[in-house]
């Protein structure tokens, strides 16, 4: 009996032995856990302050700003946009690729597009009219002719208002540009180019007359009244730009109307209403191209 006790003893020993390193173990990891839990509660204080100091100045700016009279931040300064003129002041500040600007009306902030061309005769030059396609149409109003359509980069006309607006700020040169359906070109070129406002019905005025499209204007002189197919203002009991169709300084439907219908290579011939220029090409030839731009005479 006292061996079987004593078996009994030492078995209880070493059952309380491992509920001691049992209860030891615990006492760690439940030491560990009031330490994970401190710093829990101390991060959420943190946060509940942070969130309470968030708060504080979100109620501080909105009482800035509904207090009247309150600074604010001033505007940003806006970016000065250059401007230009004619595109003889874009050649001239650097930029030398022919291409789409965009142009200022004189004394004003309206702008419009226009094309410029940047390498013929030294460049700087305003197209204000091209043909080369027949792509659109130029039998307009008096309103389309003065706001100008078309699309620059390829057949348009510029404006007459702005071209007015332009040219009577200073002198400028014109410079027409013809091309036939043989491969021929020629030009004209006026040293002094000008046109009236609306009130005088963008009259043209030109002096001076070089190159190569004739040594004869086939545009009437004195200068004569711009007209379109809802504006009669040429000299004539007839109405030539309806006759004629487009829009142009006719006089007497006159010698040229680079405005004309446009015809195809095979139908260009014995035209009365193509595009005109009667002192290269004779009255009944519809030419191919033709450009038109202003440059300023001191360029």
């Amino acid at each position: 009996m006292e061996g079987k006790h004593t078996v009994q003893l030492q078995s209880m020993k070493e059952e309380k032995d491992q509920l001691q390193v049992l209860v030891s173990k615990q006492n760690s990891i439940i030491e560990e856990l009031e330490k994970q839990l401190v710093t829990a509660t101390v991060n959420n204080s943190v946060l509940q302050k942070q969130q309470h100091d968030l708060m504080e100045t979100v109620h501080s700016l909105l009482t800035l700003v509904s207090t009247p009279g309150s600074a604010r931040p001033a505007p940003a300064a806006k970016e000065e946009r250059v401007t230009f003129r004619d595109c003889a002041e874009a050649f001239k500040s650097g930029l030398t690729t022919s291409g789409v600007y965009t142009l200022t009306f004189p004394n004003s902030t309206e702008e419009t597009k226009a094309y410029c061309d940047m390498e013929s005769a030294g460049g700087g030059w305003t197209l204000i009219q091209r043909r080369e396609d027949g792509s659109v149409d130029f039998q307009r109003t008096w309103n389309e002719y003065k706001a100008g359509f078309g699309n620059p980069a390829g057949e348009h006309w510029l404006g007459n208002e702005f071209v007015s607006q332009v040219t009577t700020q200073k002198r400028y040169v014109l410079r027409i540009r013809l091309a036939d359906w043989e491969g021929n070109e020629a030009q004209a070129l006026y040293e002094h180019f000008s046109l009236s406002g609306e009130d005088l019905n963008y009259r043209i005025h030109l002096k001076g007359l070089t190159g190569s499209a004739g040594k004869i204007s086939s545009i009437s002189q004195p200068g004569s009244d711009f007209s379109t197919k809802d504006a009669d203002k040429d000299r004539c009991i007839c109405k030539c730009a309806q006759m004629l169709t487009g829009g142009w300084w006719f006089d007497a439907c006159g010698p040229s109307n680079l405005n004309g219908m446009y015809y195809p290579q095979r139908q260009s011939t014995n035209r009365f209403n193509g595009i005109k220029w009667y002192y290269w090409k004779g009255s009944g030839y519809s030419l191919k191209a033709t450009a038109m731009m202003i440059r300023p005479a001191d360029f």
